[in-house]
């Protein structure tokens, strides 16, 4: 176990790429003392914690239908939603792609999962150490995208996806306390957010308009990722962070096809393995 924090970006299946750099570094038998995760991030931090290879690739990647956790358009007018979440969250851990949740409880490491509190706009840094299905909900909360799945009740309180208010947690992580900080990204260098679209911010609008400060975060959104990734940049020329982002195009949020989502979690896998020995140098030095 190595004292540091590991921070992972959502990004819905651009997250294939973080599960190939965490997989190698499983395989090496690298883990690190403390995971935030956000949307696609909690599925992998959690995976990552329960010491499972290959796992989240598995649940992201598949030529069987019958593993398919896309609705058609009928379903999605039925179920609001353009995911089947009960698959994802429900059926894959318990059935399909079994979840380990002895070793997850157990585990030394301390896994946060990021999510959007609908009432207020505001992250909240989730933690479960003795539930199943409470752990499943939080991960489903955090991955919930707006518009296109229906917000999930914990505790009374409705939730969405963890990277509306908190896309990448640095300021989590440094509040943690510990001194080396590992960011894992799904976006190329140098990208930015664009604001949200009139049309798109008025469906925001229109569809939250009982929760206005949830409405208020998404319309924000663009600034406050454009400044992390700002902050991120900077203190990555400073050596004081350690980041891994995909060097080659990415793959749609919604991707589906399986030959481009297995280059992008290789791609992750082998840009991990060139970037080994200088990851433990920043973390042993």
């Amino acid at each position: 176990m190595i004292k540091a924090t590991l921070v992972l970006e959502g990004g819905a299946t651009r997250g294939v790429f973080t599960s190939g750099a965490l997989d190698y570094l499983m395989e090496r038998d690298v883990y690190l003392s403390y995971v935030i995760g956000v949307s696609a991030g909690s599925c992998n931090g959690v995976d990552y914690v329960s010491k499972q290879i290959g796992r989240t690739r598995d649940c992201m990647i598949h030529k069987e239908k019958e593993y398919s956790y896309y609705y058609g358009f009928t379903k999605f007018v039925r179920e609001k939603s353009i995911l089947d979440m009960d698959m994802v969250f429900e059926k894959y851990p318990k059935e399909i792609f079994p979840f380990d949740f002895d070793t997850y409880f157990a585990s030394e490491t301390d896994c946060e999962i990021v999510t959007t509190n609908c009432e207020t706009g505001k992250a909240e840094y989730m933690t479960e150490k003795e539930d199943p299905e409470r752990l499943m909900k939080l991960c489903r909360a955090s991955s919930s995208l707006p518009l296109v799945s229906p917000m999930v009740n914990i505790d009374g309180v409705p939730y969405l996806d963890g990277g509306l208010a908190d896309s990448v947690p640095l300021g989590r992580a440094f509040r943690k306390g510990n001194e080396k900080i590992v960011v894992i990204l799904t976006r190329n260098p140098g990208y930015r957010k664009k604001p949200v679209k009139k049309v798109l911010a008025k469906m925001y609008k229109r569809a939250y308009r009982s929760y206005p400060e949830l409405v208020n975060t998404t319309l924000r959104r663009n600034a406050k990722y454009n400044w992390q990734m700002e902050q991120v940049e900077r203190l990555e020329r400073e050596g004081k962070i350690y980041v891994l982002r995909p060097l080659i195009p990415t793959v749609s949020r919604l991707e589906k096809d399986y030959d481009m989502l297995m280059n992008f979690y290789e791609h992750g896998y082998c840009l991990m393995k060139r970037e080994y020995d200088g990851l433990m140098r920043f973390l042993e030095n």
